[in-house]
């Protein structure tokens, strides 16, 4: 296996004065490649998602056609302006109720909106697999970013200032796991949004919410047990530390919302002033075994029941 080059390392043209960094860049530029294509031809290796040759090391082993394939979502069908889910019907212009799913409508959740960056699918899912799945820790930087897109729909509507709130893993799949995922991605976000946005104001909290239980994985659960499955499942550790604070609560993947609902509330009840929610993906509920109606009955249900069940912060 070797690597291929479409460089033309004969011809380097500087028009006019350069600065010292403009010398230094010019330098590494010439040096790098000769690097990159003995590093390739050493170590050969491809990308993790389709399988192609890379062109260059990296601690990321996704090439850049791969990356591309992961466009944010283009805003076609109407969604939920709570939830982010896709509607049923369109929204009718100054009637606001059309504008919310049926499960926001009958049983609307604590947190005052969800966003996502695109749809659970494609590369995205596979990228959001080898972060969680193959401990590929360093994609979630790039991820990182594209999350950060996400949050930024918030900053209209935002407050100036927030929590930023990992949803946590119990400590017996993070000891398995070996980290956090939403909380890498929520770094990276952070860190993105630093350069982009500077002036809003977000504060990391890894600690503030704990997983008082081991739950099973959401992946395979109808809407119904993914309820039944994280109620009361989440705590806040300090609730002088989120009263009257805003929290923007972030994950991985938002697909029933029942997460984002439960962990939402734990931070409503200790005090939070409002909780939002930015997730890397939003998955579609589709032809699922769960009518609309029976899904919002059910939430409607697990919003009445879960007071009884839910555990206090000591």
């Amino acid at each position: 296996m070797r690597c291929a080059f479409r460089r033309n390392f004969g011809s380097l043209s500087i028009d006019g004065p350069l600065s010292e960094t403009s010398r230094w860049r010019a330098i590494v530029r010439v040096l790098r490649s000769p690097v990159d294509a003995i590093g390739s031809a050493l170590l050969p290796a491809s990308c993790t998602l389709c399988g192609s040759p890379l062109p260059r090391l990296s601690s990321v082993p996704i090439c850049d056609a791969c990356w591309a394939e992961i466009p944010a979502q283009n805003g076609a069908g109407a969604v939920c302006q709570r939830c982010g889910d896709g509607l049923e019907a369109p929204v009718v212009e100054g009637i606001a109720w059309t504008a919310l799913c049926r499960a926001c409508r009958l049983a609307p959740p604590a947190f005052a909106r969800a966003v996502s960056f695109g749809t659970y699918e494609g590369r995205l899912r596979e990228a959001i697999h080898v972060l969680k799945y193959d401990g590929l820790h360093p994609a979630a930087r790039k991820l990182g970013a594209m999350l950060a897109e996400a949050m930024a729909q918030l900053l209209s509507q935002g407050p100036a200032e927030m929590l930023v709130v990992p949803v946590p893993l119990h400590s017996s799949k993070h000891r398995q796991r070996g980290f956090n995922q939403a909380r890498a991605l929520a770094q990276g976000a952070i860190e993105a949004l630093s350069r982009s946005h500077p002036e809003w104001k977000l504060t990391l909290a890894p600690s503030t919410l704990m997983r008082l239980r081991a739950t099973e994985t959401q992946a395979g659960l109808t809407p119904t047990q993914r309820r039944k499955n994280v109620r009361g499942a989440f705590k806040v550790t300090d609730p002088a530390a989120v009263r009257q604070r805003n929290v923007l609560l972030v994950d991985d993947i938002l697909t029933t919302g029942a997460t984002a609902r439960a962990a939402a509330q734990s931070l409503i009840k200790a005090g939070a002033a409002s909780v939002y929610v930015a997730t890397l993906a939003r998955a579609r509920r589709l032809n699922n075994n769960a009518s609309p109606n029976q899904d919002a009955q059910n939430a409607y249900a697990d919003m009445h029941s879960s007071s009884s069940s839910h555990q206090p912060a000591s």
